[in-house]
């Protein structure tokens, strides 16, 4: 949340259009660095990519805390910065795939959700660690011996990369290579050279390349419509409800960390759900629940939003480029003023859409709060069975890249079709689309199913 202010604070040159650079450079580094972590845990050690990605992400952090140091060029050392962190989180595809080896087809649902349960977790957390930093202001403490100032900006990295140097110790000194067929027994591997009189040899077969393919593809969507509706919260309900930029940020922050809790709690009773219905069910019903969330959204009725006939001065959206739109979602105040609320009349649209009530809101993000983590870690979980017990790593870069790409198009996609054409049609061509993807669900369904029940070792 402090990029924006700090990238204006370091370098005066930087503008909105710049920030955009900065903002997608973590996920254009993770897209790049995923497939490349994967295929060097197929074939070595998983420690090597995890060590060497989370060092380079302790780097990055701490190029972060120096940016400001250099006379000029400031906006680039950020960019670079950013880029290279999400280099270092490109490991996520080695941590699947060692999940994915390490487990036996009865417990990867189990730890596949206990992972994203975590990951939930550090996405509730990082806010309210960065609240907590705003404490220290922006002058903070200076140490002249290294010229590392310590300030709301710098904290939260400096945390991260005392957490990533953490991380190492325990990768180094507790992760041992653990690899098991679909069965759970042990097999051997690459990735370590111990032996033992029980090993079995890996099975072979062909891997079902169109599952592969429509699991890439679903995935894709389930991050691209989480990844929009998030973006959009913001925005949305300044111009529905009329909030101020102070209560956009506190409301829509709240309602993100109740998801974020949500989320949690969903991940947990899935892993009793799927014992019971299966993966594919799960996918389909929670692709099922996100629909119903995004048609509540649709505007209806004959109330209209207020309309805000002034200039809002960076508070509606800009229709130019990626960076503006961030800025406007993130709505960090350039001056001390609020300035007009409501629905700008710029956005030719809030004179005839009706606005969207709050109780559908909340009603919808409650129901996207279902639907959401229960597709996310099912469409993984049903990938890393439809892969079977070889390695996995490559197959898994893939897979977030996938998912990067959508974290980049997704808050493009719906603050252009927002900006020009409203809820309305926003919201509906979402529909759209989670209706093609239940579509290419039900064509695919058969398909999804383990690699050792699709040769006949183990019944489904």
């Amino acid at each position: 949340m402090s990029i924006w202010p700090y990238l204006q604070k370091i370098d005066q040159t930087a503008d909105a259009s710049f920030l955009g650079w900065v903002i997608a450079s973590f996920s254009l580094g993770q897209m790049v660095a995923s497939p490349i972590f994967g295929l060097w845990s197929n074939y070595r050690p998983r420690k090597e990519p995890l060590t060497v990605s989370i060092f380079i992400s302790v780097a990055a952090n701490c190029l972060y805390a120096y940016v400001q140091v250099p006379a000029s060029h400031n906006k680039y050392y950020m960019l670079v910065a950013r880029g290279l962190v999400g280099f270092g989180a490109g490991n996520v595809a080695v941590i699947r795939s060692y999940i994915a080896g390490a487990t036996s087809l009865q417990e990867r649902t189990s730890s596949m959700a206990n992972t994203s349960a975590c990951q939930a977790l550090g996405f509730i957390l990082g806010p309210v660690f960065q609240t907590c930093f705003a404490l220290i202001g922006e002058k903070g403490v200076t140490w002249d011996t290294i010229k590392l100032q310590i300030n709301m900006y710098t904290a939260p990295v400096l945390l991260g990369a005392f957490l990533g140097i953490l991380n190492i110790i325990l990768i180094l000194a507790v992760l041992r290579e653990h690899r098991v067929d679909d069965s759970g027994r042990q097999c051997k591997s690459i990735n370590f050279e111990e032996a033992s009189t029980d090993e079995v040899q890996v099975p072979q077969g062909n891997i079902d390349q169109v599952a592969v393919m429509a699991t890439n593809v679903l995935f894709f969507v389930i991050l691209f419509i989480f990844a929009l509706f998030e973006t959009i919260v913001t925005p949305l309900t300044m111009d529905m409800y009329a909030w101020t930029r102070e209560q956009a940020v506190l409301y829509d922050g709240i309602i993100l960390a109740a998801l974020g809790v949500e989320a949690v709690i969903i991940f947990m009773g899935i892993k009793l759900l799927s014992k019971k219905v299966g993966e594919r069910a799960i996918l389909l019903g929670g692709l099922i629940v996100v629909w119903v969330g995004f048609f509540i959204l649709l505007p209806w009725g004959h109330q209209f939003p207020k309309i805000q006939w002034e200039d809002l001065h960076n508070n509606s959206i800009p229709n130019t480029t990626f960076g503006e739109i961030i800025v406007t979602l993130w709505k960090i105040p350039r001056d001390h003023n609020e300035g007009p609320t409501g629905c700008p009349v710029e956005q030719a649209w809030c004179l005839y859409t009706p606005m969207i009530h709050l109780a559908q809101f909340l009603t919808s993000a409650v129901l996207i709060g279902i639907g959401y983590p229960s597709c996310n870690v099912m469409s993984y979980t049903l990938y890393s069975k439809i892969l079977g017990p070889k390695p996995q790593g490559i197959y898994m870069g893939w897979l977030t890249a996938s998912g990067s790409a959508a974290r980049i198009l997704g808050p493009v996609f719906i603050s252009q079709v927002y900006a020009a054409w409203g809820p309305r049609w926003a919201f509906s061509l979402v529909c759209g689309m989670v209706v093609l993807t239940i579509t290419l669900l039900g064509v695919v369904y058969r398909r999804l199913i383990a690699f050792s029940v699709r040769h006949g070792r183990i019944q489904e």
